[in-house]
């Protein structure tokens, strides 16, 4: 019996040169950074204030901070394929055989949307929205921490798949028959479905979490109607994630005992049908376009109402568009796969609820561009990427309802002209919705400004090399070019992904110049100083504190009397200010008050290092370190189920020496 299952020196990439260096650069870097933290002495100030925290901003900056490392790591995959296909037409071969090739489109679209873009919207919400409903924290702070552990987990299982065995060759969603024993021995399927399990059960939890908190932790007098955009989308999305998460776990799990204990659920000879897993995948999978494109909306409301000066036009019908999407997406599925063959009724019910559901969005973007009309709209970077995104996401959206029509979808689809598609509204909407939020709310978070310059530079970067890079894939594929192609040999089609691979340089300029925007900004920082915790003249209640808010968020609960509270709050001062009759209630001295707040908690991270023990054994077959990891998270999650302390409480002469600090830092 070998006691490290199918583990062996033979899955280290040692005669592969371009994983081998991959892995080598990802560990001296990760070691680097360990280094650095080392030498520096910040260890029990990580452990203390960032590692072992509940707090939901601390823990929204960490879900951002990994998602944007992840941008990095699946933008190479990007260049990688961008590279190869420039390259590879007739008898050239490029430099990446094909079953790299493949690891490297299937590690692409897993970590662009399960580890960039899920994290990014998650920590953006993390962050924002309980200071949007005015209140201290989520409903559950302890399993918010356990929330990103496991994400952060997921994170690592497939990064050790670049160091030890392989990942995935069967693309990001994993089809079978491919994805089964059969066709797919080695463990980069099994890298997948672990990592991508773990993850998950994170993500459902942090949408057990949000809906919880918006239902029912909103300060007083914040009534549904009264609650902020952005919050409204965080409603839908994590409704979604409720509804939609589980169907994905049970697919998972179906294809895990395919692999694991020879069952038959999607192997057709043994009576099985894939396009079972294909259904229940995309169940999921539409709706989590939305789950990753609401937040971006939410963003986008809020940008541009505070940037046009002026309330956000259509408060009312934006709810009910944010509301309808959420129902809708449940009904658009199967037009991810209109030649499975399910006929012409199916398949024009699906193309007719796929061209509907562009009705609510098209209201939302016509609610922007009135909220503009009229105001003084102020041009700063987290503007410039909304316009950006009202005008890629508005031609992406029409290539959708093309591909909404069944007779066009046959002919299109499978070819690059659906990954333009695709390219064109998550990186028109949810990476530049999620940019604007990173440099519209990160003065709050830090309280210091992004250099506006760089971020103008990266903005125009992103724009023009996102058009150069896939508008030539819309010509491609009309040209009858299918995706994952390794080589080909139209020479006709070199010339568009020679320009598609320059647009992908492109965009890596945009990225850098975010790079060195914010190393600018950190140098920079006294210059670019908000003490004001309001740089925007912002409208939500997360511009009434201080910038970086404390760990209560608010002193005293405010009180909310209409939408958009700390505009409201803001005129009524001015009236009182300016000596004009004041209609409002005078705001009377607060009454600070004792309050109790979570304890840190080391159980999310120890948690999230049994489960990755755990995962890491089950892809590998290492049956006594299963044992181990489970025996470990149980006893883990005993010991912390018995904890003494659960909350700390801090003294009402605290709260009013901080807050007054805060007011006369303003007031000077």
């Amino acid at each position: 019996m070998n006691l490290l299952g199918k583990l062996s020196w033979s899955a280290i990439p040692l005669d592969q040169p371009i994983p081998l260096g991959a892995s080598v650069a990802m560990i001296l870097a990760v070691l680097c950074v360990l280094g650095w933290i080392t030498l520096k002495g910040h260890w029990p100030y990580l452990w203390r204030e960032w590692i072992t925290s509940v707090d939901h901003k601390r823990i929204g900056v960490m879900y951002c901070i990994l998602a944007l490392v992840m941008l990095l790591r699946g933008f190479s995959d990007a260049i990688l394929m961008r590279s190869q296909q420039a390259f590879a037409a007739g008898g050239a071969q490029g430099y990446l055989p094909p079953e790299h090739y493949d690891q490297i489109f299937s590690a692409h679209g897993t970590i662009m949307i399960f580890f960039m873009a899920m994290p990014l919207v998650i920590g953006l919400m993390n962050f924002a929205v309980p200071l949007q409903l005015g209140v201290r924290d989520v409903a559950f702070p302890t399993l918010n921490s356990v929330s990103f552990w496991l994400t952060a987990s997921g994170v690592l299982l497939t990064n050790i798949s670049l160091v030890i065995g392989e990942f995935a060759k069967t693309g990001w969603m994993n089809y079978p028959p491919l994805s089964e024993l059969r066709y797919s021995p080695g463990v980069g399927v099994d890298y997948y479905l672990w990592s991508l399990q773990i993850s998950g059960i994170g993500t459902l939890m942090t949408g057990i979490n949000f809906v919880t908190t918006i239902l029912k932790m909103r300060a007083p007098g914040m009534a549904y109607m009264r609650m902020p955009v952005f919050c409204w989308t965080a409603l839908a999305t994590n409704l979604l994630i409720v509804a939609a998460f589980p169907v994905l776990t049970a697919d998972f799990v179906m294809l895990l005992l395919d692999r694991y204990l020879g069952f038959h659920f999607f192997t057709v000879d043994g009576g099985g049908n894939m396009m079972m897993y294909i259904n229940l995948f995309w169940v999921w999978g539409h709706p989590e376009v939305y789950i990753l494109v609401l937040p971006a909306f939410g963003i986008y409301s809020e940008v541009v109402a505070t940037f046009s000066g002026k309330p956000l036009f259509g408060y009312r019908s934006m709810v009910v568009a944010t509301m309808a999407i959420c129902i809708l997406s449940f009904l658009v599925w199967l037009h991810h796969f209109f030649t499975m063959g399910a006929g012409a009724d199916i398949n024009g019910f699906f193309g007719i609820t796929s061209m509907i559901i562009a009705v609510p969005t098209g209201v939302k973007i016509f609610n922007w561009l009135f909220t503009m009309y009229g105001g003084r709209v102020r041009f700063h970077v987290p503007i410039l990427w909304s316009i950006g995104f009202m005008i890629t996401f508005a031609l992406g959206g029409m290539t959708g309802v093309l591909l909404a029509m069944p007779p066009a979808d046959f002919v299109l689809h499978n070819s690059v002209f659906l990954i333009a598609h695709f390219h064109n509204t998550i990186i028109g909407a949810v990476v530049f919705g999620a940019i604007a939020g990173y440099n519209y709310w990160f003065p709050k978070a830090f309280g210091f400004r992004l250099e506006e310059r760089w971020g103008a530079a990266a903005f125009w970067c992103w724009l023009i090399g996102f058009y150069v890079a896939f508008m030539p894939l819309y010509a491609v594929g009309m040209m009858g070019m299918t995706r994952r192609m390794q080589h080909y040999d139209d020479l006709a089609w070199r010339p568009w992904l020679v320009v598609a691979a320059i647009g992908a340089l492109v965009i890596m300029a945009g990225i850098a110049c975010q790079i060195v925007q914010l190393v600018v900004s950190i140098r920079n920082r006294e210059a670019l100083r908000d003490v004001t915790g309001d740089p925007w003249n912002g409208r939500t209640l997360e511009w009434s504190t201080s910038s970086p808010p404390p760990p209560w968020n608010f002193a005293v609960l405010p009180h909310v009397t209409g939408i958009d509270a700390f505009w409201t709050a803001k005129q009524q001062a001015h009236t009182q200010a300016a000596g004009r009759p004041q209609t409002a209630t005078p705001a009377q001295a607060p009454d600070y008050a004792p309050i109790e707040v979570p304890k840190n908690s080391p159980i999310g991270f120890i948690t999230a290092f049994f489960t990755s023990v755990t995962g890491f054994a089950l892809i590998w077959h290492i049956w006594w370190m299963v044992i181990l990891g489970v025996v470990g998270a149980a006893a883990a999650m005993l010991v912390f189920a018995w904890r003494e302390q659960e909350e700390i409480e801090i003294p009402a002469e605290e709260l009013a020496r901080v807050d007054r600090e805060f007011q006369t830092e303003l007031a000077a």
